[in-house]
């Protein structure tokens, strides 16, 4: 059973930073891609950024260029640097492990609140 866990959320000034943590447990967890999405009251869950076991990298238009994701595949870790936050980005932030079909895997969500 795969389970991931989220952890690095909190409040910062806008033009802060913030580091997510999500540590997957599972055989699978190194083989698919792993990913951060974030959701905010009354709106659908979005994608923010995604990346692959070889590393590939897919991003939201409105964090290219000051989020980045990387993962530590010995440790089955994937991680997101957020960079020049803004009010815009306060959401609860999901990981994500996907594969094909049925591998679709959510973490709890931890809260990421950019104000002044």
């Amino acid at each position: 059973q795969v389970q991931l866990v989220e952890s690095g959320g909190g409040l910062v000034q806008p033009g802060g930073s913030l580091r997510l943590s999500c540590t997957c447990s599972g055989s699978i967890c190194s083989i698919y891609v792993m990913g951060w999405y974030r959701q905010t009251p009354g709106d659908q869950r979005e994608l923010v950024a995604t990346i692959t076991r070889s590393g590939f990298r897919n991003f939201a238009d409105s964090v290219k260029g000051r989020f980045t994701i990387s993962r530590d595949n010995t440790k089955n870790t994937v991680y997101l640097q957020m960079n020049s936050l803004r009010p815009d980005d306060t959401a609860v932030y999901y990981c994500n492990l996907k594969g094909p079909t049925t591998v679709d895997y959510w973490g709890q969500g931890t809260q990421v609140t950019v104000s002044s």
